[in-house]
C-alpha cells in the first residue's frame, strides 16, 4: 500500500533504530538526559530562539504555549480552520480555559484590517486578547505557506496592542523549503513556535516548542502539567535529532512529488485543487466529481493507494519520506487506469 494518507504514517528507519538503541539517557525532568539536552540546544539554534523544549506532540506545544502565554478568561485569536481549534479536542478551553476568537481566511491569511479589529478594546464587558495563533503551514488550507511580508504585518499589529504571537509551526520547514529561506527568517516574526520532528521530519514521534529562556522555564512547568516530564527520554529524542540534522533538506523531494501527483490529478481525474500546491499537501474537492470522497477511498484502496476523507467533499494526498518517486509515478498510472476505465 503506498500512503499518502499523511507525512506522520512514515516508520523510523535502521539509522534510527541504532541511535534510539545507543542514546545517552538520563532523567529528563532533572534536565539529565543528554540526548535530550542536545536536541533542545540544537532546535532553539535553528529557529534563532534561545530555548526549546521537547514535548510528546504538536497538541501538547501547542497546550504548553497557550498555557504560558494566556490567562484562563483570555482570547485568542485564530483562523476558523486552526488546527488547534479544530483537532486538538476542544483543549484550548478545557484545560487553558481561553477563548477562541475565529476569523475567515484564505490559505491560511487572516484579513490583516480583521485581525485589527477583532483585537477586543478595554471595555469591562470583553475579553482580553490574550494571543494571536497563525499556523504555517496551514493544514486544512492545503499545506499552503504564508508570505514573509505577512507575517511582518501581523507582527506590527501585535507589537502595537502588545501581544504575542505564536506559531503552530508543525511543518515550519516544508515553509522554509518552499519559501527558499532560512527557517530562522520565519521565526523571527514569532514570540513562539511549535513544530513537529513527526510529520515531514519523518522521526517516529515528539515536537519542539521554542521562544525566549523565560517563556520556555515556564512552558516547562506547564508541560508538566501536562503529563509531559519525561525520564529517559534521549531514546525518542534520539531520532528526533538525527531527522532534524538530516531530513530537511530532502523536503523538497516531497514538494516535488506533490508537484507531480497534483498534475495527474488535473490530468486524469474530475477532482479540482482550489490551492495553489506549495508544499506535501494536496486538498482535491469531489464537488465536481462524479464519485463521492468516501468511493474515491475506496477505489484508491482497492488499487493500492491510501488517502483520506478530509472534508465531506475533500481528500487529502500527503507526500511523505517513505513514498519515493516510483510510488508516485503508480499512483499517476492508477489515476490513468481509472480515467481509462471510466471511459
Amino acid at each position: 500500500m503506498i500512503d499518502l494518507r499523511s507525512d506522520t504514517v512514515t516508520k523510523p528507519d535502521d539509522t534510527m533504530r541504532r541511535l534510539m538503541a545507543e542514546a545517552e539517557v538520563g532523567d529528563d525532568v532533572f534536565r539529565e538526559d543528554p540526548t535530550v539536552n542536545k536536541l533542545e540546544a540544537y532546535a532553539a539554534e535553528l529557529l534563532g530562539k534561545e530555548a526549546a523544549l521537547f514535548t510528546t506532540s504538536g497538541t501538547q506545544g501547542n497546550q504548553a504555549a497557550l498555557l504560558t502565554h494566556a490567562v484562563p478568561g483570555q482570547e485568542v485569536i485564530m483562523d476558523e480552520e486552526a488546527h488547534v481549534f479544530v483537532y486538538e479536542g476542544a483543549a484550548i478551553s478545557a484545560f487553558a480555559g481561553l477563548q477562541s476568537r475565529t476569523l475567515p481566511h484564505q490559505h491560511g491569511q487572516m484579513n490583516l484590517e480583521t485581525i485589527k479589529n477583532a483585537i477586543r478594546p478595554e471595555d469591562v464587558h470583553y475579553p482580553e486578547t490574550g494571543l494571536i495563533w497563525l499556523e504555517n503551514t496551514h493544514n486544512r488550507g492545503g499545506g499552503t505557506v504564508l508570505p514573509i511580508t505577512y507575517l511582518q504585518e501581523v507582527r506590527r499589529i501585535a507589537d502595537e496592542h502588545h501581544i504575542p504571537v505564536h506559531m503552530d509551526g508543525a511543518r515550519i520547514f516544508n515553509a522554509a523549503s518552499s519559501l527558499g529561506v532560512d527557517v530562522k527568517e520565519i521565526a523571527r516574526n514569532v514570540d513562539s513556535v511549535q513544530f513537529c520532528l513527526s510529520k515531514g521530519l519523518g522521526a517516529p514521534v515528539g515536537s519542539m516548542l521554542a521562544g525566549t529562556e523565560k517563556f520556555i522555564h515556564t512552558a516547562r512547568r506547564k508541560r508538566k502539567m501536562l503529563g509531559g516530564g519525561m525520564r529517559q527520554a534521549g531514546v525518542i529524542a534520539a531520532p528526533g535529532l538525527y531527522a532534524l540534522q538530516h531530513r530537511r533538506n530532502r523536503l523538497k523531494e516531497d514538494h516535488e512529488h506533490a508537484e507531480m501527483l497534483a498534475e495527474a490529478i488535473h490530468s486524469y481525474t474530475d477532482l479540482t485543487i482550489r490551492h495553489e500546491v506549495e508544499t506535501n499537501i494536496i486538498v482535491a474537492d469531489t464537488d465536481t466529481s462524479s464519485r463521492s470522497a468516501a468511493e474515491w477511498v475506496r477505489t484508491l484502496s482497492e488499487h493500492g493507494t491510501a488517502i483520506i476523507q478530509y472534508k465531506p467533499q475533500a481528500l487529502r494526498f500527503t507526500t511523505n519520506a517513505d513514498v519515493s518517486r516510483t510510488d508516485i509515478n503508480e499512483v499517476i498510472s492508477t489515476l490513468q487506469k481509472l480515467q481509462e476505465e471510466n471511459g
